[in-house]
């Protein structure tokens, strides 16, 4: 559990298209085996240390001939932003994705002094 120590709170969010691969036949509709897909989110301004970060699917058109394989996570989360990574496996067809994200953390205060 991350415990927030400072009463400035900042939230962040988005929701970005990450791919539309079904337009150029590319690797996530086209393709089968293990495919990934890793897109870098910068936040809106920077938090005092790594905030919490959740990601899902926002909205997802995929193929009816075969199953639905999908994983979405935030990795590599930093002060600044963090990764979406988008995986699947086997037969599975997907034609485009959107991934919604929200982060909550501490954001820095007037009193934090940088002391060297």
């Amino acid at each position: 559990m991350k415990k927030l120590q400072n009463h400035l709170i900042g939230v962040d969010r988005g929701d970005i298209v990450l791919f539309s691969d079904f337009e150029t036949d590319g690797p996530m509709w086209s393709g089968d085996g293990h495919r990934s897909l890793r897109r870098q989110i910068e936040f809106s301004s920077a938090y005092r240390s790594a905030p919490m970060v959740q990601c899902w699917l926002s909205m997802v058109d995929i193929s009816n001939t075969t199953n639905c394989r999908t994983d979405v996570q935030a990795e590599d989360v930093t002060e600044t932003g963090f990764a979406i990574v988008f995986q699947t496996w086997g037969d599975t067809k997907i034609a485009r994705v959107r991934v919604a994200w929200q982060s909550i953390g501490e954001v820095p205060h007037d009193d934090d002094w940088d002391v060297v």
